[in-house]
């Protein structure tokens, strides 16, 4: 199975869902599922080969994969729709408080280039006494400097885990740990728009996208970087964004109106036979 299947635990996780068994992990998906939200076609960098089948969260994913000439297109919903089918969250669940804040991070090929320190002034400034939980990726959680500039700020420092990279180092529990603490919180908010602001939106959480964006290390322009994302998504920038706006978003970017059955997803995964067996 393609390793990218494999990240924040979406094959797992899509396997429950589908009552699949799970042997040491999930089983083979003939495809690649977009593994999080961007303005491109989806699968960025993400290396395919020609006729794989390409599994995206939402129609407009998929057009947009469309027009810069993917093909083999199937829009099945985001993993994290089914992981909210599956986790409904408790009629008694404490009541929410604070804001999760996701600064921007890279990843194993490109680190990211900011002014943290910059960013924490930011942050106290418009969330002024509330308390915040700052949520690190793995790359900027392991890098002590980094960290601690956080946690002198006073802020709850916490790491959802691992993504996992080339079957090493699999987190199948990621996604559950970032829907607790979604959950714990009133906002959430970060200096991109990105994939945890439309978890975020589509748990209840008000969302907030501002403070300086960062820059990514060798970024490529081609699909129009920060300028494009305020151009386009406009509406859900600012240090407070309308509700209603944010949470039909989710809907739309996640594709939670998307969402397959178990039998359509074993069909196109080709779960089908191994299943019958």
């Amino acid at each position: 199975m393609h390793f990218s299947n494999h990240y924040y635990g979406h094959a797992d996780l899509l396997a429950r869902f589908c009552g699949e068994p799970i042997v040491e992990r999930a089983p083979r998906i003939h495809g690649v599922i977009q593994h999080g939200w961007n303005i491109g076609d989806g699968i960025g960098q993400t290396k395919t080969v020609d006729g794989m089948q390409i599994f995206v969260w939402s129609e407009e994913l998929r057009r947009r994969a469309w027009s810069m000439g993917r093909r083999n297109l199937a829009v099945i919903g985001a993993p994290w729709a089914y992981l909210l089918a599956m986790e409904p969250e408790s009629a008694d669940a404490p009541e929410r408080a604070g804001t999760i804040w996701y600064p921007f991070h890279g990843w194993e090929k490109q680190k990211v280039m900011g002014d943290h320190g910059e960013l924490i002034k930011t942050i106290r400034r418009v969330e002024g006494d509330e308390p915040v939980t700052v949520c690190l990726y793995w790359q900027e959680f392991q890098t002590k400097p980094v960290r601690d500039l956080y946690e002198r700020a006073g802020f709850r420092v916490v790491c959802h885990g691992w993504r996992g990279q080339h079957w090493a180092r699999r987190e199948p529990e990621f996604l559950y740990k970032q829907l607790a603490e979604l959950r714990k919180h009133k906002r959430v908010a970060s200096n991109r728009l990105s994939t945890a602001i439309f978890y975020g939106a589509s748990v209840g959480c008000e969302i907030a996208v501002y403070g300086d964006p960062m820059v990514l290390e060798g970024d490529d322009p081609a699909s129009g970087g920060q300028e494009r994302l305020r151009r386009q998504w406009g509406d859900l920038h600012g240090e407070r964004v309308d509700p209603a706006l944010s949470a039909a978003a989710a809907v739309r970017e996640l594709g939670i109106d998307r969402m397959l059955t178990p039998p359509e997803l074993r069909e196109l995964f080709g779960w089908s036979a191994w299943h019958d067996r």
